[in-house]
């Protein structure tokens, strides 16, 4: 008896955040020392930015993420396991914060495109991010897979980057009691 398996949305997205966080985390560097966990008061956070279609242009190598979503997601690994949101407008100017910023070292990313019911993937590294009525773009490095011009649902997912327990460092705000935190 042969079946077919046709998975759902929710199904193909939540595999490519797996297989996307599992890759960040294999890709990452071992600590000096080798130490496995960041630093005390710090934690290894990744990002999810989703879009209703996507647009490359390919001269330019800048990929629009069309209508963005006005929250970007974010969460971390273990131990901490924290989990939270904060507004994409403030996501972009976060882009350059600190030593160790997404500007000084850009991060790879996964940009999963759903096509027709069927998952397109491309590996890039992202830099200038620029946000434009509902619009966010990027220039990319495309490092892995095929880039289309065009795309419908898009997520993007974002490499680790360590920052302090709180992101943002607002002071405790992340610290609810259900590791959850809403960044405004």
């Amino acid at each position: 008896m042969s079946s077919t398996y046709h998975p759902t949305r929710r199904a193909l997205i939540a595999g490519a955040a797996a297989l996307a966080a599992g890759g960040a985390a294999l890709a990452q560097d071992a600590p000096a020392g080798g130490q496995d966990a960041p630093p005390a008061g710090m934690a290894d956070f990744l990002f999810v930015q989703t879009a209703s279609g996507m647009a490359f242009a390919a001269d330019a190598n800048r990929l629009t993420l069309r209508n963005v979503s006005p929250v970007t997601l974010f969460f971390s690994d273990r131990p901490e396991r924290i989990a939270g949101n904060m507004k994409t407008d403030r996501f972009v100017p976060f882009w350059g914060e600190g030593s160790d910023s997404f500007l000084s070292d850009p991060p790879n990313a996964d940009l999963s495109i759903l096509e027709d019911g069927v998952l397109r993937q491309a590996v890039v590294v992202l830099r200038n991010p620029e946000l434009i009525g509902e619009d966010l773009h990027y220039t990319v490095e495309i490092v892995g897979g095929e880039m289309p011009v065009l795309g419908g649902p898009t997520s993007l997912f974002i490499d680790i980057i360590g920052m302090p327990l709180t992101p943002l460092s607002y002071a405790g705000v992340a610290r609810r009691s259900y590791r959850r935190a809403m960044l405004y």
